[in-house]
């Protein structure tokens, strides 16, 4: 598993873990994110039970243990939180912050020891090393009860699902041409979104903020004018094709 340091200012540093050559073929690629700032440490979607060693070889290898109190799940899908069980072994005195819609089945992946900060629906800002981290909503994309990390301060959004694309191969991190790119996330946006109502209001959101480095769960990263070049194109984008 690669780990890339994505974003490094002089007290907050972000990571990704992925590409790991590892993995069973049948599994998923997958993302995952850590932000340290100030020393305290911030999981975010810790990936698959089958992903486990390779990640938590990962983490300790940038912070201790201690250091990782908050753990986020941006919804309920196994490829991201069914590792869940053994992180709770871990990291006892951690926070686990997700929807509050989905504690009763996140807790089938086994959570004894962590406590469970159920987001309401509006979203919720926390404080992590002293600056503000903030959970925010993007409900039905995919999941009825979803939520995406922003960081103002390295204006860095990891947006789940939203951005994904499933690419064959090893692809790069991040994204260069971005036409060329649209044909890896065009089948997945469609599918996987249901809901055109829920897309825009997610996009409105998303304007409002300073968003200079987008992070999806899958595939690759998008940077700069990238990050508008999404936008625009998920706008036009109709989604819910399960339905004809």
């Amino acid at each position: 598993m690669i780990t890339h340091k994505l974003s490094d200012t002089s007290d907050i540093q972000w990571y990704m873990f992925g590409r790991d050559p590892q993995k069973p073929e049948k599994i998923i690629d997958t993302n995952q994110y850590l932000m340290v700032s100030n020393g305290e440490a911030l999981l975010m979607d810790p990936g698959g039970l089958e992903l486990f060693p390779a990640m938590l070889a990962a983490v300790v290898n940038i912070v201790e243990l201690t250091s990782v109190n908050n753990v986020f799940a941006s919804h309920q899908d196994p490829d991201i939180i069914s590792s869940l069980g053994l992180w709770d072994g871990c990291l006892p005195r951690a926070v686990l912050h997700a929807p509050w819609l989905w504690e009763g089945f996140l807790r089938h992946f086994g959570m004894e020891q962590m406590r469970y900060n159920g987001l309401p629906d509006e979203g919720e800002t926390i404080k992590l090393g002293g600056r503000d981290v903030q959970f925010v909503p993007a409900h039905y994309l995919h999941s009825s009860g979803n939520f995406h990390v922003y960081d103002p301060a390295s204006k860095v959004l990891m947006s789940g699902d939203v951005g994904a694309s499933l690419e064959p191969g090893n692809p790069d991190l991040f994204v260069e041409d971005f036409s060329a790119h649209c044909q890896y996330m065009e089948g997945f946006h469609q599918r996987w979104m249901p809901s055109n109502r829920a897309k825009l209001d997610w996009i409105k959101r998303v304007r409002q903020l300073d968003v200079q480095m987008m992070c999806p769960q899958h595939g690759r990263v998008f940077v700069g004018e990238q990050v508008t070049a999404f936008l625009d194109w998920f706008e036009r984008l109709p989604v819910g094709s399960g339905i004809k």
